[in-house]
């Protein structure tokens, strides 16, 4: 497995070895002493969640503000448009994003640890997407960043409105969202 640190470092980029023939292919999806050295720290993942939306929908950009939860995100159908937001406080990246493309062929995955927003879009017919977590979902935790803030100024690979959740189109700007201070992060 490739593991390559983005701009915020802390998210990785993740590309596994596949070996493919004419019969198909085969590749380590998860291995977790590989994983860990790759990023450099230990992970408990405790939850693992499936979700299929059809083109343009999007989703996020959601975070626990308590229970905060790392997510291991991977698409096996379609191709989604994945990003990331540094919501902790004190960190030199509070405030950046970084966004990369997911996809059942590419078979690229991203790691983002406790203390980020994340959101993706559907840019194929439809997608099926699949994340582990660090922590369990806690709805009374939950909370959302609005996907088109303008502080943030999230480069969307979409033209017109994206497909949304109630809640999510009435998610918090970043400038008035509960963001992590140190007490909130794992």
């Amino acid at each position: 497995m490739k593991a390559t640190p983005l701009a915020i470092p802390e998210v990785f980029l993740l590309e596994p070895r596949v070996f493919g023939d004419d019969r198909g292919f085969f590749f380590e999806s998860f291995n977790q002493r590989t994983f860990e050295q790759a990023i450099g720290r230990k992970v408990c993942f405790v939850q693992s969640n499936h979700s299929r939306s059809v083109q343009h929908v999007l989703r996020g950009l959601h975070y626990q503000i308590r229970q905060a939860q790392g997510k291991l995100v991977r698409v096996v159908v379609g191709e989604v448009f994945d990003v990331a937001v540094d919501i902790r406080r004190a960190s030199p990246t509070f405030g950046m994003w970084v966004g990369e493309l997911l996809s059942a062929e590419n078979k690229r995955q991203l790691w983002i640890p406790a203390g980020f927003a994340h959101g993706f879009l559907v840019l194929s017919e439809h997608a099926e997407f699949l994340y582990d977590t660090t922590d369990y979902w806690a709805p009374e935790y939950e909370r959302s960043i609005v996907w088109n803030d303008p502080t943030l100024g999230i480069k969307w690979p979409i033209t017109g409105e994206p497909i949304l959740s109630g809640k999510d189109a009435q998610g918090a700007t970043f400038n008035t969202a509960d963001v992590y201070t140190s007490e909130w992060t794992e």
